[in-house]
């Protein structure tokens, strides 16, 4: 009896021994380590998310499947600034009579028109009619305003206040016919005998470094196409009075203020003719004020 209870207990001890050695048994595909061993270098980089199955561990219970790598979820892209496009300011389109349309110095042409007298009935009411409109025109293609469109504008303004505002008696005239020159309105007109025989017109005398002197001369000489040696332009209708200096019908548009003579005394073509009409050697030249900015 002792000797089967000893072979019994021999028997118990083998059957544990070889029943705990399976646990860490070698693996011939585990590539030398034991089951229960640390994973290999890199196996959690080749388990990804669900892909990975689980299997159990040693008490036979499941082992839990790897959580999948959390990656940040990428924002969706911000939305682009929409540029906001200002609205375009809306144009104030000045109303149109009888194809007019109406300048911001209406009134002030209306009013200056009817003292000057001569281009038609206006009503002085700051609003353009088709009889408004035709005296302005005229007016401006009289004194060479571009364009001639009915419209009463800057230069249309300008013209018209110093023509209005021109005082001929201020000029000392002689008995004879006498050029005068206001040259701080840019006007010029014809008198004979203390009357005037052209009415003011405009003109446009030396700018800023050729001032045109005031004071009263004479013409000594006269050319109807005067040729001018250090310009290189011809002068038509050519009366000189002093210093290099005299009347003749201007080759640029008179009404550009940015620019002026050398001294001379610019005319519009209609003007000039009229001046070589009345004027000789002789006649009389007053010249009053300055020009502004010489």
């Amino acid at each position: 009896m002792q000797r089967v209870r000893i072979t019994s207990r021999l028997v118990t001890l083998v059957v544990v021994v070889l029943v705990g050695a399976g646990a860490c048994a070698f693996d011939p595909q585990s590539g030398g380590s034991g089951g229960g061993g640390a994973a290999p270098a890199g196996a959690a980089e080749q388990v990804t998310g669900a892909s990975a199955a689980p299997g159990p561990d040693q008490r036979g219970r499941p082992t839990p499947a790897a959580p999948a790598p959390t990656s940040k979820t990428p924002r969706p892209p911000a939305p682009k600034p929409t540029r906001s496009v200002a609205p375009k300011p809306t144009t104030t389109v000045a109303p149109t009579v009888a194809g007019c349309p109406q300048g911001q110095h209406q009134r002030a042409v209306e009013t200056y028109l009817a003292r000057l007298g001569g281009f038609g009935a206006v009503t002085v009411d700051g609003r353009q009619s088709a009889a408004d409109c035709a005296a302005i025109k005229k007016f401006q293609k009289r004194y060479g305003i571009r364009p001639v469109e009915g419209r009463a504008g800057p230069t249309t303004y300008d013209v018209a206040q110093r023509l209005a505002t021109t005082e001929p008696a201020r000029c000392k005239a002689g008995t004879g016919t006498t050029f005068c020159v206001d040259l701080t309105r840019q006007t010029v007109w014809a008198m004979r005998g203390g009357k005037v025989i052209m009415p003011p017109t405009v003109t446009r005398t030396g700018m800023a470094g050729y001032r045109t002197p005031a004071g009263t001369f004479t013409v000594n000489f006269r050319n109807p196409k005067e040729w001018s040696d250090p310009y290189e332009v011809w002068l038509p209708y050519w009366q000189h009075f002093t210093q290099g200096m005299g009347f003749h019908e201007t080759t640029t548009y008179l009404h550009e203020k940015s620019i002026g003579s050398h001294g001379c005394v610019n005319l519009l073509h209609a003007d000039a003719v009229r001046m070589w009409e009345l004027g000789k050697v002789g006649t009389r030249v007053v010249l009053i004020g300055r020009r502004p900015g010489t």
